[in-house]
């Protein structure tokens, strides 16, 4: 039996060296894998440690919202100031217009051998001149004769007995004016009323 065991092992040997190219063994038993550590337990932070961690978020967002806070401050301050300048300055196109009108105007009364005629020519160019600045800027005169009487454009100082429509405007004492439809003086008219009324 001995014999036996020692002749199969010889055999055995024989086959790996003699095989050459091919080389038979037996398998070796699979090392078995090896468990990753375990992770330390993490430990709960101290209930010190998580009021400082809160009061140190509650200063940054207390210091984030100052500078807010300041900004926004800082940006009403700015559109007041300019809201400011804008009223206060909001003429001065209109003015430095109204400028070369008022200077033909001097410049008329600085003649001294003044005539009549002269005087109406002078007055007619300055009126146009006055008439287109006021193109300029949009703002245009509302002569309402022969038109239904507005309350919001014209301003009634009486009423006449009239062949006209009643409310209609038959006499106008003194034109209006609109600023782009915004009216910036209103018509001063007598309205027609029906007669015997």
């Amino acid at each position: 039996m001995r014999e036996r065991r020692e002749n199969s092992t010889a055999t055995e040997n024989q086959t790996e060296t003699t095989a050459g190219e091919l080389t038979l063994r037996p398998a070796a038993p699979e090392a078995e894998p090896t468990a990753a550590p375990a992770p330390a337990p993490e430990t709960m932070p101290s209930l010190e440690e998580l009021l400082r961690r809160a009061e140190l978020a509650a200063q940054e967002h207390h210091d984030a919202w100052l500078r807010a806070r300041a900004e926004a401050d800082n940006i009403r301050k700015r559109a007041q100031a300019e809201i400011a300048s804008a009223h206060r300055f909001a003429v001065e196109t209109f003015a430095a217009e109204l400028l070369a009108v008022k200077d033909s105007l001097e410049a008329a009364l600085a003649v001294e051998n003044r005539s009549a005629e002269s005087m109406m020519g002078g007055v007619e160019l300055t009126l146009k001149q006055l008439k287109s600045v006021f193109e300029r800027f949009s703002v245009t005169e509302s002569d309402p004769l022969g038109q239904k009487f507005d309350p919001h454009r014209h301003q009634a100082i009486g009423t006449v007995e009239s062949d006209a429509e009643p409310g209609t405007v038959v006499q106008v004492l003194r034109k209006g004016y609109l600023l782009h439809e915004r009216v910036i003086r209103p018509a001063l008219v007598t309205v027609a009323k029906a007669r015997g009324s």
